[in-house]
């Protein structure tokens, strides 16, 4: 298979790339490094010609020529704008990379000639805010995003629908829960597992916002990559949750890694931030029947291999 991942020097991206090189395929990865990093692609790097990468922004018009360059089976779309705060704060420019440049990436897939696009949803924002009572939240329940970035989520979703009426471009969408895991950079958009994993590993205080009884779906890395490599022979225009379905409050989850980081230090509490959700956690099930897809890694053992690779940069 020849693949293009989008944003594939990214956290996800990267390790999807390793993984499809590792099973013998050809990647081309294509990533402004706004937050990528070359040094998660320094195996990849190494595996001669069956790798590329072109340093190309989503937006940029050279998109779709880019991508008939590459002549990819399947496209993988990570490439995104992630932070729901910064989509908050400047909406033009979170449509302008997540819009834009997704549609960019589809209408590029089409004209490559590619059988199938694979893009990164967002469980967390595109269904709004749940009702405690529909958690954990399944594929049928309505989509009305309270945020741009699930808004832009949810367009992107829509485009696919259409493509596939009218060009038969075939997709799947995967609907992400909290991504964690080795390689996420825990500044900027990180994910609280990698926020607390450094702050810990370095001895410094971690911050909880609010009282830290909200809840989150956290789904490790090599999971969600799982899921990415299914979906590329599995579904048929749809949409699956990726997640584990289980609620966990940050209080536990801190507590969990504070001792797997040998840390008796408690953690200070600050006062909650604007439109955060109080409860989240996704469904699985369609996902499995659709993708052969289920979570296969414990919230202990994930956490536990993410500080080992903390441990590794200091």
């Amino acid at each position: 298979m020849r693949a293009v991942v989008t944003g594939g020097a990214g956290f996800i991206g990267s390790t999807l790339t390793d993984r499809l090189l590792a099973e013998g395929h050809s990647v081309t990865v294509i990533d402004n490094l706004a937050t990528g990093r070359l040094q998660n692609l320094e195996g990849a790097r190494s595996t001669g010609e069956r790798f590329e990468f072109v340093e190309l922004d989503v937006r940029s018009s050279e998109i779709p020529a880019a991508l008939v360059s590459a002549a990819p089976d399947v496209v993988f779309h990570l490439a995104a704008q992630a932070d729901v705060r910064v989509s908050v704060e400047r909406p033009l420019f979170d449509a302008e990379v997540n819009v834009i440049g997704g549609l960019n990436v589809i209408e590029g897939s089409r004209l490559a000639g590619a059988r199938k696009v694979v893009v990164a949803s967002s469980g967390g924002t595109i269904y709004g805010d749940p009702l405690p009572a529909d958690l954990p939240v399944d594929e049928q329940h309505s989509q009305h995003p309270i945020s741009p970035y699930g808004v832009a989520k949810k367009v992107i979703d829509d485009y696919l629908y259409a493509f596939r009426f009218l060009h038969g471009l075939n997709y799947v969408a995967l609907a992400l829960a909290n991504v964690y895991g080795p390689r996420q950079d825990p500044h900027g958009e990180a994910g609280v597992v990698a926020i607390f994993a450094g702050r810990l590993l370095r001895g410094e205080g971690c911050r909880i916002f609010g009282d830290g009884e909200q809840t989150r779906d956290f789904v490790y890395v090599d999971d969600v990559v799982d899921a990415f490599v299914r979906a590329a022979d599995s579904g048929d225009g749809v949409l699956c949750n990726i997640g584990t379905g289980v609620e966990t409050s940050v209080n536990s989850l801190y507590r969990a890694m504070a001792v797997a980081a040998g840390v008796a230090t408690e953690a200070t509490y600050e006062a909650a931030r604007t439109g955060e959700l109080a409860r989240s956690a996704l469904n699985p099930g369609f996902a499995g029947k659709q993708l052969g897809w289920s979570p296969q890694t414990t919230l202990e053992a994930g956490a536990l291999a993410t500080l080992d690779w903390f441990r590794t940069q200091a």
